[in-house]
């Protein structure tokens, strides 16, 4: 075995995505593309139910599409399903709510975070999906975390997955933000 003496330093980061948040990781998820007119792809759906909560825990969808109705039936999860947008969120903390972006609402986007924040458990998410290109993440973030959540994930979803050793450019059609209650309940923002 030899001895590497030579090291070197991990260059120093430069820049701040939103002044005052660390950085966060991106994950690529390898899923199709919603159809016309849904928030996103059955796949899509599956994965952030199994990723973010387990089994008999509450997800409040406020989607487009049939797709996050499937995934919480298919994974034993409860929902308030599609009808929360019309009926309210009901009184119990959820532990997902997932909601494309912009929201249909007159709200302003820091009082809807502020209805997610307070419709959440202690730890659990709001997952924000965004169609590539379409609308700058930063606001969303900075929205979140004036209402009191914190920036937790970036995921991007792409049609085609990278390959290993391969020089392949992403075909990403949804950025996926997680934003999170802190578990002692405090946010980020506030």
């Amino acid at each position: 075995m030899t001895d590497n003496t030579n090291r070197y330093s991990a260059p120093v980061p430069v820049g701040d995505v939103v002044p005052g948040i660390p950085p966060v990781p991106i994950t690529v998820w390898p899923v199709p593309a919603p159809r016309k007119g849904d928030t996103m792809s059955n796949q899509m759906g599956v994965r952030l139910v199994h990723n973010l909560t387990h089994p008999g825990e509450l997800i409040i969808d406020l989607v487009d599409g049939p797709q996050l109705a499937r995934a919480v039936i298919a994974a034993s999860r409860r929902s308030h399903l599609q009808a929360a947008r019309q009926t309210g969120w009901g009184r119990e903390p959820a532990r997902l709510i997932v909601t494309g972006w912009p929201v249909d609402s007159p709200a302003s986007a820091v009082e809807f975070f502020g209805r997610c924040r307070d419709a959440l458990l202690p730890g659990g998410c709001v997952a924000v999906l965004l169609g590539h290109d379409v609308t700058a993440p930063v606001d969303v973030i900075i929205a979140a975390k004036e209402a009191g959540l914190n920036y937790l994930q970036h995921i991007v979803a792409a049609d085609q997955p990278p390959r290993p050793r391969m020089q392949t450019l992403l075909d990403i059609h949804t950025d996926v933000l997680i934003m999170t209650l802190s578990a002692a309940g405090s946010g980020g923002g506030r």
